[in-house]
């Protein structure tokens, strides 16, 4: 799991966010720009390499084609006689091109990073490959020369330094571990519990089979009507609700089935569905009680935003792209300041901050925690090092996209992260897009140790990146909020616009971005995402070369 915000060893907080189960969130503009850049206005058509809505049944039929020559497949793009392809997701781009996502085996074990990409044209072609590990797998042993019960020890040991009670393990598998170094066989021990400040925790740690060493470990977490929701953080809306004979329910019925639960300060379980007799949800006020509806309205609307957001902009059906919705649970623990996604019960779980009347509700909370579970069913960035920055970062940039694109007076869109929420209690957002180090924390530019920081604060160099390719450099005022962005040489950075840079980084993270993927991987992955979407050359992609040279990523 990974939370909204991360804490400084019990001092500070800085909003984190969940992965597979984790927790917290223009043509270049002169100075006093207005808040829409040129290319962010009006429809243009569909570009040729823009992904395309699937019904279910074609998404099914496609995976159903990938598994029956994924064989075929492994032989064609050289992969060894041991190693097995298993298919993971299909996306299809507009000029019929199709983007396969695979995981890999090796002897009927799983590997981890070794997952890829195929992509073939509309003919049938392979065009070419993207792997997180690009070499033919060869494991000197598949033979364990360390116990699994000596696995499990250390991974307990781990675990409790997270502040986890458990004595023993949820699970335990043997695997290949292909993310970093020679491959070798390895244990995967998962251990849940809870971390010190109350975030439910799965932690997975891996282990060498062979010598004991621990490789690497992460935190994994975990009939339609018109409703008034009087929200906290976005005034009056309209949500969408179900009514249940004479009951309303805040269970959206047109968006895969997404609803609200209710935890009552609770730490465990689905909680119980909100209901209402009149469909008028809240008060738009704060409020300590358990029962309270407005932080449930605030979550109802930030669900519903983001899947429209998903939808209408990518063509993406849901978080997993399969037109089911997730679920989302409100008053968890006790003044709990934090919000996080978790990819195993595939839900959203919201904290209600300090004193309880402060829940983590906004609009980009809601986008930033329910895209770590975009990024966990599609590249599966691990959320460590520099690939959980890009993680991080990804969340921060499509829960800014969600902000703007839910165009909400009471919450306009802009490049701060979570300064709604008022965590920091001066009024002062969590980060800060156009200059990352603003925060005290986050990193403006990459550098060799960049990956050894928070994933929230190596998270600022994509960040900055992101506003800069969209925005550029230098000062300007979008939506009554000054910015004033930095380049590491000192260079000018002329921006495409926040369409065209989450097109581009849309593209990236499902189709070029792998589970390994790191800050150089990233500007060759939207490189190539900017020549498929806007033609290699073309001022789009020139802008991406510059936005990464002007962060040092090259």
């Amino acid at each position: 799991m990974s939370p909204l915000y991360a804490r400084h060893k019990r001092t500070s907080l800085a909003i984190a966010t969940a992965v597979a189960a984790g927790a917290l969130l223009s043509t270049g503009l002169s100075t006093a720009a207005s808040a829409q850049t040129p290319a962010d206005s009006g429809k243009a058509s569909p570009l040729a390499a823009a992904p395309t809505a699937l019904t279910d049944a074609a998404r099914t039929t496609l995976i159903q084609k990938a598994e029956a020559g994924a064989a075929t497949t492994a032989q064609h793009i050289g992969l060894g006689a041991k190693e097995k392809l298993v298919v993971k997701d299909v996306t299809k781009d507009v000029d019929g091109t199709v983007h396969t996502r695979y995981e890999r085996t090796y002897a009927g074990l799983p590997v981890l990073g070794g997952d890829l990409v195929v992509h073939t044209s509309k003919s049938g072609t392979t065009e070419g490959v993207t792997k997180a590990y690009a070499k033919t797998l060869k494991v000197s042993s598949l033979k364990a020369q360390v116990t699994p019960a000596k696995a499990e020890k250390q991974a307990l040991t781990a675990a409790k330094s997270l502040g986890s009670d458990k004595s023993a393990a949820d699970g335990a598998r043997k695997v290949i571990w292909a993310a970093s170094g020679t491959p070798v066989l390895a244990y995967e021990t998962i251990v849940g519990g809870f971390q010190d400040d109350g975030t439910p925790n799965q932690l997975h740690v891996i282990t060498d089979a062979a010598t004991g060493k621990k490789l690497y470990e992460y935190q994994g977490i975990e009939t339609a009507s018109t409703g008034t929701g009087k929200t906290l953080y976005s005034g009056t809306v309209s949500l969408t609700t179900n009514l249940s004979g004479s009951t309303y329910q805040l269970y959206d019925t047109t968006r895969g089935g997404h609803k609200t639960y209710n935890l009552a300060h609770g730490t465990s379980g689905t909680g119980t569905l909100f209901t209402d007799a009149d469909n008028v949800w809240g008060t738009g006020a704060a409020s300590s009680s358990s029962t309270d509806q407005t932080a449930a309205a605030d979550a109802a609307y930030g669900a519903q935003e983001t899947w429209d957001f998903y939808k209408n902009t990518f063509g993406r059906n849901g978080i997993k792209n399969n037109g089911v919705g997730a679920y989302s649970r409100v008053h968890y623990s006790s003044s709990y300041v934090n919000a996080f996604w978790d990819d195993s019960c595939f839900c959203m779980t919201y904290g209600d901050g300090s004193s309880n009347t402060h829940p983590l509700t906004s609009l980009d909370v809601a986008g930033h925690e329910m895209s770590h579970g975009v990024t966990a069913n599609t590249a599966g960035l691990n959320y460590s090092g520099e690939s959980g920055g890009l993680n991080e970062a990804t969340s921060d940039i499509f829960g800014t996209g969600v902000e703007f694109y839910a165009a909400n007076s009471s919450d306009v869109g802009d490049y701060l992260i979570g300064e709604k929420i008022n965590i920091n209690g001066d009024g002062t957002p969590l980060r800060y897009m156009d200059k990352p180090s603003k925060d005290g924390a986050s990193a403006d530019y990459w550098s060799s140790s960049v990956g050894n920081k928070d994933v929230h604060y190596s998270s600022g160099v994509a960040n900055h990146f992101f506003y800069l390719l969209s925005e550029g450099s230098g000062a300007k005022t979008i939506n009554g909020v000054s910015y004033n962005s930095p380049t590491y040489s000192g260079t000018t950075v002329t921006g495409i616009g926040r369409d065209k840079a989450l097109q581009i980084w849309y593209k990236a993270l499902t189709t070029y971005f792998t589970s390994t993927t790191k800050y150089s991987g990233a500007r060759t992955g939207t490189l190539s995402a900017a020549a498929a979407l806007y033609g290699s050359g073309s001022t789009e992609y020139n802008a991406v070369a510059a936005a990464w040279t002007a962060v040092n990523v090259s």
